[in-house]
């Protein structure tokens, strides 16, 4: 197959971009290097797939229609779109920005795709959608999403953008619904990254809470395998997958786990709770059981200590 991947450089899309090489795609990848994290980091995650013929790299913004226009009549197979202004509390103090690359970008894919008659997409969307849902665990289908947080509501309306172009346009899109993403790679703003930085440095580990809010913790490995079933999934209409380890996992038990591990106990500061965090998510994954073939392997244990590993091969 001959795919487009938005957001290649990044923790998920490098991770998906070598599995799809080492199948024999023909891979173009798009990435702006945002500067949410450092560029050092997108540009080590990009060193494998360099190596392979097989890769095209594009240093490009999806907000910009000249990228777009740059593309001309390319004979695609597939869109994966994982470009994202990331992360939750940012979100809420760059509400303008997040809506522009998370709305907008997916605006302007949808009308390359459109025009070009690229018909098989695959939408990046997130557990945050679901909001403060006591509806547990959550179904695909759960009619009372409430985002709580700008990023949330932004990944929404994305799903929402690609619904409308599968009515109206006859496209062919599937939208994946990411719970907790964790392994080798994981973005330095987030918890596992942040937390086992800060034990190894003696640092404090802060917590906000009091680190009984869960998550559904889901291993990178796993999340691409997701990816490529439902790139291999044959959908006549809109579609929404969950994509999750539908085992959940409080604060303090991360914190424990990351302890045991790296056998060092964390100094823990407790703070109040930030706006747009939720305080719980938990995935129904028997539609992506069986419609993808969906099938977690890796469990908290072995996802952390492959991320502790990659680690500290940076420091």
């Amino acid at each position: 197959m001959r795919i487009l991947l938005t957001g290649a450089a990044g923790f998920i899309g490098s991770n998906l971009l070598e599995k799809l090489l080492s199948l024999g795609n023909e891979v173009i990848g798009i990435d702006n290097f945002d500067p949410f994290y450092p560029r050092k980091y997108k540009e080590k995650n990009l060193e494998n797939a360099y190596k392979n013929k097989n890769f095209r790299f594009i240093e490009a913004d999806i907000c910009t229609p000249a990228t777009w226009e740059s593309f001309g009549n390319n004979n695609f197979d597939v869109i994966i779109h994982l470009a994202a202004k990331a992360g939750v509390r940012p979100s809420m103090v760059q509400p303008v920005e997040y809506n522009k690359v998370n709305v907008l970008g997916t605006n302007y894919l949808l009308e390359f795709a459109r025009k070009n008659n690229i018909r098989k997409i695959l939408f990046a969307s997130s557990s945050s959608v679901y909001g403060v849902n006591k509806n547990l665990p959550w179904l695909v289908d759960e009619p009372n999403l409430e985002p709580i947080s700008i990023y949330a509501y932004s990944k929404l309306a994305g799903e929402q953008l690609c619904e409308f172009y599968q009515d109206y346009f006859d496209l062919n899109i599937t939208a994946l619904r990411f719970f907790t993403v964790i392994g080798p790679r994981q973005r330095p703003d987030l918890a596992i990254h942040k937390f086992v930085k800060a034990i190894i440095e003696d640092q404090t580990v802060t917590l906000y809470g009091n680190g009984q809010t869960f998550r559904d913790y889901t291993f990178i490995d796993d999340i691409v395998s997701g990816i490529i079933g439902a790139m291999n999934y044959d959908n006549n209409k809109f579609e929404i997958f969950n994509l999750g380890n539908t085992h959940t996992v409080s604060l303090l038990e991360l914190v424990k786990t990351i302890e045991d591990i790296l056998g060092k106990k964390a100094k823990i500061e407790y703070l109040p709770e930030q706006k747009g965090d939720v305080p719980f998510t938990w995935s129904d994954i028997e539609k992506s059981r069986n419609l993808l073939g969906f099938n977690p392997q890796t469990d908290l244990k072995e996802g952390i200590g492959q991320f502790i590993n990659w680690y500290k091969t940076l420091v």
